[in-house]
């Protein structure tokens, strides 16, 4: 009987390693999908966003560089600014967010980074966080850890495949219902309006 339960215990313990390894669609509208999951037991959330966009790939690209202009479509953004800018790929800038009560806001410091495309890689965009370059404000917790990936491919029709992922640990102490909740509202609601930015013409 003792062999039994320590081999249920270790099958329990697979299913449940596995099943937080897996993502979770959270959301499918208006040409958006949205999965999530969180690896192991720690504060790491992760996301992977799949849609198109009627925009070429140099286009969406200035306007990710267009840092001043994030709070016209990034979720919750209140203020952001380019703190050094590196050379034409390659951009430092602060952002802070203005999250949803009961939840402090958060600010953090990227770097950003354009990859230009190859013949067998799309073209990338690297939005890491990078410590030390700014001291703690006030009201505000710094976020430790945020990468954001995108993978840029053109297709005909002026037409761009977009495949983005997020990796945060949002720091501080964030109850697991409301991250559950809220997880995929930020991103849904940035790229509906990034997509409206680039069918206009914008950027």
């Amino acid at each position: 009987m003792k062999y039994v339960l320590v081999g249920l215990t270790a099958l329990l313990f697979c299913v449940k390693a596995t099943a937080q390894d897996s993502w979770e669609l959270r959301r499918d509208e208006n040409g958006i999908k949205i999965y999530s999951r969180r690896p192991g037991d720690g504060k790491i959330v992760e996301l992977h966003l799949l849609t198109r966009f009627d925009t070429t790939p140099e286009r969406l690209v200035a306007e990710l560089q267009d840092i001043d202009n994030y709070t016209d479509w990034v979720y919750g953004n209140k203020r952001s600014g380019i703190l050094k800018k590196i050379n034409d790929h390659d951009i430092i800038y602060f952002t802070e967010a203005h999250l949803p009560w009961p939840i402090q806001d958060r600010d953090l410091v990227v770097e950003l980074t354009v990859t230009p495309a190859t013949a067998t890689n799309p073209l990338t965009v690297i939005a890491k966080s990078i410590p030390g370059i700014l001291p703690p404000k006030k009201h505000f917790i710094r976020i430790p850890y945020s990468v954001a990936t995108w993978h840029i491919t053109p297709l005909p029709g002026n037409k761009i495949n977009v495949d983005y992922t997020f990796s945060l640990d949002p720091g501080g102490s964030i109850p697991s219902w409301l991250v559950n909740m809220t997880i995929a509202t930020g991103p849904y609601k940035s790229f509906v309006k990034l997509g409206e930015l680039m069918a206009k013409g914008k950027g």
